[in-house]
């Protein structure tokens, strides 16, 4: 059998084991709902029934010996089919996210297809694509299916046992682990300002190398930009260069900035990483490898906190303990052309940092629809349609359509929601306050806004 291609060592896995956590979270079993959304059931049918309380004890023997020691011996035998055998006859559904788990780093076929036949026949399901992983965890999702007792350990023990940079990574904290899964790549787990040092990894860009709009000669006017403005300061973050680093911490208009793109859910953010609570280091923002419905998932170098990227909110390590939340800086999706005649001062990211990669890369890859699981989503709009997002003063968050949103301030028309006003900025487009003021807006895919603010108004109404 071949996990993956990574290399291993037994012992360290094996200490790794020793030390994680036997019990069960409430976090990892907080998002099981009992009532499912119409479109779910609609898109996924009705879920199986769950049963409650403990494994026994010869079904939790074989979990580990299915899921467990086969990271550990990094073989498939006898063994292990016992297991699995096993735990296919338990009709418990819960267990299909270990299934989950373990397939995302199975690269023998037939082995990806045993797995995927326990998946299915746990969930009452049947497999119609060759897209075997997804088509299981988006049901899983889908269906709020709750973790097993003992999910975190196990988990922990397949994904640190493969990738040991993980182990600081899969701790208690609030996440729901059901969720992460692998993104393809390994943890960015370099120092801080070492942007040039060479990793197998997304590599994050630290204080990086910026010029002006007129030296900016590689750029097109109909590139795409992410523009960020902080004390009169302006400064143009190219997508090319974004699509290769996905992080940058960057220091403008005398503030710190963690800066993540991920291009899964069209989403370009800044937070704040200064001005904290006595005693916190500034947080320095990496890429850890994973994705939580097809987001990634970032984390704190510094303290190894992981955080929500798309809420900025820290949900292990110290910086959660400490409550940590993240102020948000509104990113304008715009073009070069506009954004820097609209803001001729601005300096921009040099293409250096683009790594020599073509610009938008990825082209159509995501083109029929999210390339990693995301479960059911909320159907008001297509997967893929822009939305501007931002949380009103009242907690509320919403989304505005942006190809309406932007023929209708073309067209002089006012758009409003609580306290939020739209504007056009640049060639993109602004949220601020009844008042004029900022209010962190940013642009992202609908599936990733929705999913992230499952309670979101969407304008038009």
């Amino acid at each position: 059998m071949v996990l993956a291609c990574f290399s291993r060592s037994r012992n360290l896995v094996l200490a790794l084991l020793a030390t994680a956590s036997l019990v069960w979270t409430p976090a990892a079993q907080a998002g099981a709902n009992t009532t499912l959304s119409d479109h779910a059931v609609d898109q996924f049918g009705t879920p199986p029934d769950v049963p409650a309380g403990p494994l026994t004890e010869d079904l939790q023997s074989a979990v580990n010996v299915a899921f467990v020691d086969s990271v550990t011996q990094s073989a498939w035998g006898e063994d292990q089919q016992k297991a699995l055998r096993v735990i296919a006859a338990s009709g418990d559904p819960r267990l299909a996210w270990i299934v989950s788990d373990l397939m995302r780093f199975i690269s023998n076929r037939s082995l990806s297809q045993e797995l995927a036949n326990t998946a299915a026949s746990l969930l009452g399901i049947e497999l119609q694509n060759e897209n075997l992983w997804g088509t299981v965890t988006d049901h899983l999702i889908a269906w709020d299916v709750p973790a097993p007792p003992g999910y975190l350990r196990v988990k922990r023990a397949i994904f640190t046992g493969i990738v040991p940079g993980w182990d600081r990574i899969f701790v208690e904290g609030d996440i729901d682990w059901r969720f992460v899964s692998w993104g393809g790549v390994l943890i960015d787990d370099r120092a801080y300002d070492t942007t040039d040092k060479v990793c197998n990894c997304i590599p994050a860009a630290d204080n990086p190398e910026v010029s002006t709009a007129a030296e900016a000669t590689w750029l097109n006017d109909d590139d795409i930009i992410f523009g960020i403005e902080v004390n009169g300061e302006y400064r143009a973050y190219p997508r090319r260069i974004m699509e290769v680093r996905e992080m940058v911490n960057d220091t403008l208009g005398g503030r710190h900035l963690g800066i993540p793109y991920c291009t899964l859910c069209g989403a370009a953010q800044a937070y704040f990483t200064d001005q904290l609570p006595d005693g916190v280091e500034r947080p320095v923002l990496r890429t850890s490898g994973l994705l939580i419905r097809s987001n990634k998932v970032m984390y704190d170098i510094t303290s190894y906190s992981v955080f929500d990227t798309f809420l900025g909110t820290a949900v292990t390590g110290p910086l959660a303990d400490k409550k940590m939340q993240l102020k948000q800086a509104t990113v304008i999706t715009s073009d070069w052309g506009s954004w820097k005649a609209a803001h001729p001062e601005t300096t921009v990211l040099v293409e250096d940092l683009a790594l020599g990669r073509d610009p938008d890369f990825r082209n159509g890859r995501d083109a029929n629809g999210p390339i990693f699981p995301v479960g059911d989503v909320d159907p008001r709009l297509p997967v893929h349609e822009d939305i501007i997002g931002v949380v009103t003063a009242s907690g509320k968050p919403v989304a505005f359509q942006r190809s309406k949103a932007f023929l209708a301030l073309q067209a002089g028309d006012e758009i409003a929601f609580e306290n939020i006003r739209l504007k056009l900025d640049a060639g993109g487009i602004r949220a601020v306050d009844a008042d004029g003021s900022d209010l962190g807006s940013h642009q992202a895919f609908w599936f990733a806004w929705s999913q992230f603010h499952p309670e979101t108004a969407l304008w038009p109404m």
